[in-house]
């Protein structure tokens, strides 16, 4: 659940950002400040949740031995993905956009936009893949509960 949260948020603001690419420097600088009043608290409080209930996810299917683990394992590597770009790219523009000023952005702002914008679009596919890995994982694992059940035996890992 808090994956698909945060894919929805993250291609909601990739949305938002492609829309912006049209406006000059002031007007984008404006929204990006109004973008970080409140938009980081947000993806941390989706974001961490989705990697701590994947880890747990993942141990849990490594354990059970299911055919879903790789799918649970491949959405824990694109949450990390998340995490590692956040880290090393948005997360220091956000800081330094905070400190821009509407009236006069910074020569560069463009190249800047740029970067943050490329490496959302990266965290925003990695995070939707995340959260079909988990979704096809979840269905991989009802469709085996049910054909166990339904065939008498009681499943490996109930």
């Amino acid at each position: 659940m808090f994956t698909g949260l945060f894919a929805g948020f993250l291609l909601g603001v990739l949305v938002l950002e492609m829309s912006l690419r049209d406006y000059g420097a002031a007007v984008y600088t404006q929204v990006r400040q109004v973008e970080l009043d409140s938009l980081d608290t947000l993806a941390s409080a989706t974001l961490i949740p989705a990697l701590i209930c994947t880890v747990i996810l993942a141990v849990l299917t490594f354990r059970a031995r299911g055919n879903d683990r790789w799918l649970v394992l491949a959405a824990l590597a694109m949450l990390a993905l998340v995490f590692v770009t956040s880290l090393a790219v948005n997360l220091p523009i956000n800081g330094d956009q905070t400190d821009w000023s509407v009236q006069s952005p910074p020569s560069d702002w463009a190249s800047v936009r740029d970067r943050w914008q490329i490496a959302h679009a990266i965290r925003a596919v990695a995070a939707l893949l995340a959260f079909c890995s988990l979704t096809a994982a979840a269905i991989i694992r009802t469709a085996r509960r049910r054909t166990t059940v339904g065939a008498g035996r009681v499943p490996i890992d109930a």
